[in-house]
């Protein structure tokens, strides 16, 4: 089982779109995919179609459990209308836990420890993060393979960035390893300067880490979000939906490479 979370410390980037977009390719291609929404705002609960309110179990409930077990994790997850991808949806109450249990030991593992229960279930667990640094961001990071930063090929998004690669730099001291990146550029526009510049910024000051290519703006994609499908489904031949495609290629080609 694979684990990539998408994460940045600034929102409106796609991380929700990249997140869903890639199950959506993934499954195409005949693969088992769990989706995680560690947001409280649950955009990506939302996107397929579950009212995060209303949800019976959620990935708040599994902070509220005294055992972690095949058992005890496999009632939170739920099917979607998309076959071959399910989730663990978000609740608002996720929100909470910095608050009420942030410094309980232990607390920044928990979800590491419950998608090995279900290691052999699924072949990617895809993680859709909050633009926070908190209980959930650093349980996402605990439990991935990889990180996926999608960057709006704008200045101010740059800026997002460096507070993302400080942060995961600091995580990093206490792992004693190095997390494995991938930033993706994302929301590119060729007619402006401002989308031109950025690409080049990030290749220059990245050049091990960023894609070299990037995720273009297509309406596609919010169209895809109100009929609750993944881009991939709802318009295969977009050209957003052939970056993704080409973004695919490149991580699992990264994923050999390092095995």
């Amino acid at each position: 089982m694979i684990v990539w979370s998408v994460a940045n410390q600034k929102g409106g980037v796609g991380k929700t779109t990249t997140t869903i977009t890639l199950a959506g390719l993934l499954c195409k291609q005949g693969k088992r995919v769990l989706l995680v929404d560690t947001d409280p705002h649950a955009s990506l609960t939302t996107y397929l179609g579950y009212d995060s309110d209303g949800v019976k179990n959620s990935l708040f409930d599994l902070f509220q459990l005294s055992t972690i077990s095949r058992d005890s994790v496999s009632p939170l997850v739920m099917k979607t209308d998309i076959e071959g991808i399910d989730i663990i949806p978000a609740h608002m109450s996720l929100a909470t836990l910095d608050r009420v249990m942030g410094n309980r030991s232990g607390m920044g593992l928990i979800l590491k420890k419950a998608l090995f229960e279900l290691h052999d279930l699924y072949d990617y667990v895809l993680i859709d993060c909050p633009p926070i640094l908190g209980v959930m961001m650093v349980n996402a990071i605990a439990a991935s393979d990889r990180i996926l930063i999608p960057v709006q090929t704008e200045f101010l998004a740059m800026k997002g960035l460096e507070r993302m690669i400080r942060t995961l730099a600091i995580m990093q001291k206490s792992r004693h390893s190095e997390f494995r990146v991938t930033i993706v550029p994302t929301m590119y526009d060729k007619r402006t300067k401002a989308s031109l510049q950025t690409l080049t910024q990030l290749k220059k000051d990245y050049p091990e880490r960023v894609w070299t290519s990037a995720v273009p703006i297509d309406t596609k994609f919010r169209d895809a979000s109100l009929k609750r499908l993944p881009a991939s489904h709802f318009a295969e031949g977009s050209r957003g939906v052939f970056a993704y495609k080409q973004l695919l290629i490149y991580l699992e080609r990264l994923a050999i490479d390092e095995s």
